[in-house]
């Protein structure tokens, strides 16, 4: 398997989880509208983890589909960089903290769709539940990671296309059934899996060498084209009452990510955007991203609860401070253990037929 590493993504990562952190700090306060909408906008970082989780988790998986052990390998290595986290982050959550606080411990009952990765649908029909609302997301992925694998193994690389096809139109219409009846279409798996079958795109296009420097042009030119109609949905038009409008400023966004990421890997060595993504702070964000997406809302609260009456500015920072924090210490003392287990599990290459098997099947035919 030779794939290669676009260090620059780490750096798109890292940009996205801090979307996501600035949004969960001002979403809810009392701030003017432009500012509030501006802090609304961090929140489509998910779409931007949707479309780069696409593109990644894709190309793996066309490189790796002739392997003997694809299906197996891919799964214990997910599952090795996923689990240990996020059910010590429950343990945390429902367990630890409980026992520490004294607070009474929440019913299993409401608690078990975040422990069997459903917490989303739990929100997208409006069941009663209980724990960290920002897990949702990560089941939307795994959700994917369950079919998608298989999908990349049956179908030939044209078909995958219109798979992909296939997928945007599915979560269209789910998306208009859902908001015509008054379901949370944002948080359903079947609504935004069309982000992730987009970022798939960006792997096939790799494929077809599409991703070279002789492109980046174009993909800035589509990004650009793009983001002017969304930038407008999403600042201008938020609260229309129109369905097709919500619907639509989604599917634009998770095109104008697609193209942005299209032109950060395409661009050339010494762009000034390359050089940024590339470079040491942010490519160390990337890489303990997981970390700061789970534990992110926790440390917010803790930094709340303690100085309430801070400098506003003060505080936020405060606040990623205490984020990297908890991420590096998770990375280095959790996550890394598990992950160096995954070179137990590499892909295997494609056994070889011998030259002595070759010359009798020929004449057995």
């Amino acid at each position: 398997m030779n794939l290669t590493y676009h260090k620059e993504l780490d750096g798109v990562r890292a940009i996205a989880v801090f979307m996501v952190i600035y949004f969960h700090f001002f979403y809810d306060l009392n701030l003017p509208p432009l500012v509030t909408r501006f802090a609304n906008f961090g929140r489509t970082g998910v779409t931007l983890f949707f479309v780069l989780s696409g593109f990644l988790i894709t190309r793996i998986l066309i490189a790796t589909k002739e392997s003997p052990n694809y299906f197996s390998s891919f799964y214990v290595r997910r599952s090795l960089r996923i689990f240990p986290l996020y059910y010590f982050f429950l343990a945390l959550i429902f367990i630890i903290l409980p026992l520490i606080s004294g607070k009474p411990f929440a019913p299993f009952n409401l608690q078990v769709y975040c422990w069997t990765y459903v917490q989303n649908f739990a929100l997208a029909f409006r069941w009663d539940q209980v724990g960290p609302r920002h897990l949702w997301s990560l089941s939307v992925e795994e959700h994917f990671y369950l079919f998608w694998p298989l999908l990349i193994y049956l179908l030939s690389i044209r078909r995958i296309v219109g798979a992909i096809v296939l997928i945007i139109v599915m979560a269209f219409v789910i998306k208009y059934i859902m908001i015509e009846h008054d379901y949370a279409a944002y948080y359903f798996t079947f609504a935004r899996i069309d982000e992730l079958a987009i970022g798939a795109l960006l792997a096939v296009l790799e494929l077809k060498n599409k991703l070279t420097d002789k492109n980046a042009n174009i993909y800035l030119l589509l990004s650009v084209v793009f983001a002017i109609p969304t930038i407008a949905l999403l600042t201008i038009f938020t609260d229309i009452n129109n369905s097709i409008i919500q619907i639509i400023k989604y599917n634009l966004l998770a095109f104008t990510f697609w193209s942005i990421v299209g032109y950060v890997i395409s661009s050339r060595e010494t762009t000034l955007v390359k050089r940024f993504l590339r470079s040491q702070p942010m490519v160390f964000a990337g890489k303990i991203s997981y970390g700061l997406y789970i534990y992110h809302p926790l440390c917010i609260a803790t930094i709340w609860s303690f100085s309430p009456k801070m400098n506003l500015a003060l505080l936020f920072v405060f606040a990623v401070g205490f984020t990297f924090l908890a991420a590096s210490a998770s990375y280095y003392l959790l996550e890394l253990n598990f992950l160096k287990l995954k070179r137990y599990f590499e892909y295997k290459k494609e056994k070889a037929v011998k030259p002595e098997t070759s010359v009798i099947l020929k004449k057995s035919i």
